[in-house]
């Protein structure tokens, strides 16, 4: 019999205060993130009830849902959202609590900033009141997203009781081929186990190449785990991990880097370490994917063709399927190239890194967004954005006839009226297309930054490689 153990196993052992019994465990939590939706919330509720904050050295705040990507967002509007961002900023001050303030250096969307500023660390746990807390998996952190009750608990205690999950590896093997990025990768198994794939897993992506891939795209693959139906995704540490962590502003210095590094390379799966589940999937046989319906799961190859309801297999299945196309306002059979799109919206937890804008900017150079298209541009955080004008390449999607914006959840959320309009179709590089999600009757088609950039130019869902080509 086996006795390896999994690099999930390893942390969540490190971090376990007591076994409840009945597979739950009380866990300490060693990062706690907030944001102007359920922090904000969380902390009127801690105060409400007369509570301190147990460890607010441990807790960080930014406002980032709601916020405007408005150029001239710190202009007075009266908007709903500025009171949110006032409750944050007021209760961070009150408990102690570290906030990155709109315009001020290490503010952003709360999933970029963790890992820009050394604050999510590889074998740590991390938490934080929103579902694709998962991306911090990435670099190695045992991170979730939790309920308001349990944002409030956090606080008060510094610590969470969860069911212990089971464990999957995905392990991707093969040669990628040209244009294909780590959001084509997740969004391809996803469309291949399924959206409730992943449910009652933490899922560990495996296999060379993973390990070739920079922590950025890392992250990218590890925030679409919840898609997977995963709470909880991660990527054991390696070289990759310790050099993107090295010299951040949280991250241990000295000898205390020293002695984290030691521990940290400890952790990954040991060799005859056993899952609940074992994915193999041959990287080599994934191309650009686009989603055509209402459901990340609803995802084919650039080249595909929409599916047909008539060919499903029972008829609950057909009338998913039906309801897709009805609401997407696609032909069954028809090539999903070629469709034409209002909106482009490049930004979200998911693919708003520098690494993204790169990607994004490689296609917009010398070329223009097509005639009757709106583009945006939203960077993840103050740090990305000034890294990007740093870059010029601010100038390259302006002068391509993009928006660029403020750091934000935007239009991924569809918040502070930064919405795609009923019957729009957007090509997005967020992590949802479900019904609504970027506005009422919004049509969105998950893909990646170079993919919506192709879109953006083209007018039309195109194939990236064909454009850049």
């Amino acid at each position: 019999m086996s006795t390896g153990r999994t690099f999930f196993d390893k942390v969540w052992d490190m971090h376990q205060v007591a076994d409840l019994g009945d597979g739950m465990s009380l866990i300490h939590v060693d990062r706690h993130l907030l944001h102007d939706l359920s922090g904000a919330r969380g902390l009127a509720d801690v105060a409400a009830n007369g509570r301190s904050v147990r460890n607010p050295e441990l807790c960080f705040a930014t406002p980032d849902h709601t916020v405007s990507s408005a150029p001239d967002r710190y202009r007075p509007t009266g908007h709903p959202s500025e009171k949110l961002t006032k409750d944050l900023r007021d209760l961070s001050a009150k408990f102690g609590i570290r906030l990155f303030d709109m315009g001020e250096d290490g503010h952003g969307i709360v999933h970029i900033i963790g890992p820009e500023l050394g604050i999510t660390l590889p074998g740590s746990v991390l938490v934080c009141g929103d579902s694709h807390t998962c991306t911090h998996g990435g670099l190695g952190a045992l991170s979730w997203g939790i309920g308001s009750t349990e944002v409030a608990h956090v606080l008060a205690t510094q610590t969470i009781v969860q069911k212990r999950p089971k464990t999957m590896r995905i392990t991707f093997d093969g040669q990628i081929q040209e244009g294909v990025t780590p959001k084509d990768l997740i969004l391809y198994v996803i469309g291949q186990i399924g959206t409730a794939g992943g449910t009652g897993y933490a899922v560990e992506y495996a296999g060379p190449v993973i390990r070739a891939m920079p922590a950025e795209g890392r992250m990218t693959i590890c925030n679409l785990s919840i898609e997977l139906g995963a709470k909880i995704g991660l990527i054991a540490p390696d070289e990759v991990t310790f050099d993107y962590v090295a010299g951040r502003p949280y991250a241990p210095k000295g000898e205390m880097w020293d002695r984290a590094l030691k521990t940290w390379k400890d952790l990954p799966s040991d060799d005859d370490a056993v899952f609940d589940r074992e994915v193999a999937i041959d990287a080599g046989d994934i191309k650009p994917q686009i989603t055509w319906g209402t459901s990340p799961e609803q995802v084919i190859g650039v080249d595909g063709r929409v599916p047909d309801p008539a060919a499903a297999d029972d008829a609950e299945r057909r009338a998913l399927l039906e309801a897709a196309l009805d609401y997407m306002g696609l032909t069954p059979g028809a090539p999903i190239e070629g469709v034409p799109v209002d909106r482009v919206f490049i930004g979200s937890c998911t693919n708003s890194r520098i690494s993204d804008l790169r990607a994004a900017a490689a296609v917009a150079k010398g070329r223009k967004v097509a005639d009757g298209v709106e583009a945006w541009i939203v960077p993840g955080s103050e740090r990305v954005k000034h890294a990007a004008e740093q870059e010029g390449l601010d100038q390259v999607f302006r002068a391509a006839g993009f928006d660029w914006r403020e750091p934000g959840c935007s239009m991924c959320v569809a918040a502070n009226g930064e919405t795609v309009a009923p019957q729009q179709r957007c090509v997005s590089t967020s992590n949802r297309n479900f019904v609504g999600r970027q506005g009422p009757g919004a049509r969105t088609h998950l893909a990646s930054p170079a993919m919506a950039a192709a879109a953006a130019i083209a007018g039309r869902i195109a194939d990236v490689r064909k454009l850049e080509g």
